[in-house]
């Protein structure tokens, strides 16, 4: 057992030494981290940073967004990241190299072995391991982590170990020349969510030299459409951090997950940054396990424009944390909370505008008569009107990765040449990315239907979802209350939606035109009057 032992302690996560970290659990944590956040990960496995005042902070008096702004403008090129209020790991133990005797249901390294166990299936989970799962992982070493416990390892994370970023075998690919052609990358699939993992080089500095080694890597993560869930057709959106690896490894990357709090997923999701193999391959709640996902990545030769990205995410997560910050799915969803963050730092990520302006306003009293809802006829209205940026992770995803593309067109050919001391984010970038690589990655096999590509406009998201309500897919989830006692008094409460708004102002209408209709009966009624009087 102690041959297979790998403390997930004494690894690395994103930018992040997890040496200068601590593992604990919500409940139990001694570390000053926010009572919020403790109280989200109560009986979670999670690393706490051990110099407290090493960690992001938070401004409580202005907004996110704001607060992001503001810190940049006095941190403009931080030389390392600053850590987020928690990282959620999921297990405190992890087996690496490992191959599975899907017979004996074991595990066996190099110098041992150890049967294997897995975390019991969510209720609410519709899909777990089966024959096909079996037989995948059984052909490959795997990454593992969990915990020991009588005599076996009881796995929550399984990550195949040939899904990894290699500088001698990743293939050279195209770079793209637009969003559309990112959009193409993402849909050159033929088999889709069964497609094998790809690995492209998209574009170097230098041609070839690919000495990726222990640098920094930007990356952004798509996730594609569910199967089985016919509120899921959109996809999901996160950003990455990390370091290359000797052997290529990617699952200690970092991925900031943006998830809304205020339910209880029926994947077991909780919004936080998590290492990429748990993102992906948790037995519950990995999203690979219900659709395929793709990753752009930028390998830096410098740090600084990760660790400014990652230090500002952590600031947000403790505005998001303290309810300052609320999800929502039309207007701040995992795309728009991370499109705004950049934003904030002044990377101006395009927007796309909304989908359809005018037949929000014109089709507000429609919707509210179809749905007998004025609460879901104002949600109608945000996603008509929602900056597409925002609202849809594959626009974001092909947004972001077109500046990076620009970025790397502007790379200057003397890497040495040093930039300016306050040079803003994008220009870090030119200066310091060194190549551009693709991943695709396929859905992991098990009894989940296969997912798609994500749908990247309204109306194709409207197709996808059953014209017939009663063969419409959607899982049911609990709402999470969030206690009162930890909602701090400067809490602000969220603004009114758009949609809101907009009801407000057609009710205005209305009762301003049948006012108007009032007083013209009422006048002509009069003149009747009058003249039949004479």
């Amino acid at each position: 057992m102690s041959a297979l032992r790998d403390a997930a302690a004494s690894g690395r996560i994103g930018l992040f030494d997890l040496a200068n970290f601590v593992i604990s659990t919500g409940r139990s944590a001694s570390s000053p981290v926010l009572p919020q956040a403790r109280w989200y990960f109560q009986d979670e496995t999670i690393a706490l940073a051990r110099d407290p005042a090493s960690v992001a902070g938070v401004d409580v008096r202005v907004g996110a967004m704001d607060d992001v702004a503001a810190w940049f403008r006095a941190t403009p090129a931080p030389a390392r990241a600053e850590p987020p209020p928690l990282i959620w790991i999921g297990a405190p133990e992890i087996v690496r190299g490992a191959r599975l005797n899907a017979d004996a249901l074991e595990l066996r390294g190099a110098h041992g072995r150890i049967g294997l166990r897995f975390v019991p299936r969510l209720a609410s989970n519709r899909s777990w391991i089966d024959a096909s799962t079996l037989a995948f992982l059984e052909a490959r070493t795997l990454t593992l982590r969990g915990d020991f416990a009588d005599g076996n390892f009881v796995a929550r994370t399984i990550w195949p170990d040939d899904c990894r970023l290699d500088a001698g075998t990743a293939r050279s690919g195209r770079i793209p020349a637009s969003m559309r052609d990112i959009a193409d990358l993402v849909a050159d699939s033929p088999e889709g969510a069964r497609s094998r993992f790809d690995a492209q080089c998209l574009w170097e500095r230098t041609p070839g030299e690919r000495a990726w080694r222990g640098k920094s890597v930007l990356a952004l993560m798509l996730n594609g459409a569910q199967g089985d869930d016919d509120e899921a057709h959109g996809g999901h959106f996160a950003l990455v951090t990390g370091r290359m690896e000797d052997d290529g490894a990617i699952g200690d990357w970092m991925v900031n997950n943006f998830y809304t709090l205020d339910v209880t997923s029926e994947k077991g999701i909780i919004a936080a940054p998590v290492p990429l193999d748990s993102y992906l391959g948790d037995l519950n709640s990995g999203q690979a396990w219900y659709r395929p996902s793709w990753i752009m990545v930028a390998v830096l030769s410098d740090e600084r424009a990760a660790a400014t990205i990652q230090s500002a995410l952590g600031r947000v997560y403790n505005h998001f944390y303290r309810h300052q910050l609320v999800y929502d799915h039309a207007t701040m969803n995992c795309a728009g909370i991370s499109v705004d963050t950049l934003r904030a730092l002044g990377w101006p990520v395009a927007r796309k505008g909304a989908t359809n302006q005018t037949l929000a306003i014109a089709g507000l009293p429609w919707y509210a008569l179809r749905d007998a809802s004025l609460a879901k006829a104002a949600r109608t209205y945000d996603y008509l009107t929602e900056d597409r940026t925002r609202l849809f992770p594959a626009i974001a995803f092909e947004a972001i990765g077109a500046d990076l593309l620009a970025c790397a067109r502007r790379a200057r050919v003397n890497a040495n040449a040093p930039p300016p001391a306050t040079a803003p984010l994008l220009s870090m970038l030119s200066h310091d990315i060194d190549a551009l690589a693709f991943l695709r990655i396929p859905q992991l096999p098990s009894s989940r239907a296969w997912g798609a590509a994500p749908a990247a406009t309204a109306w194709e998201y409207d197709a996808r979802v059953p014209k017939d309500p009663a063969k419409v897919q959607i899982v049911p989830v609990s709402p999470r209350p969030f206690p009162a006692h930890l909602l701090d008094r400067d809490v602000r409460p969220p603004p009114r939606s758009r949609g809101s708004k907009a009801l407000v102002a057609w009710g205005a209408a209305m009762v301003i035109g049948a006012l108007g209709l009032a007083s013209i009966w009422h006048v002509r009624r009069h003149r009747r009057r009058t003249d039949s009087s004479k």
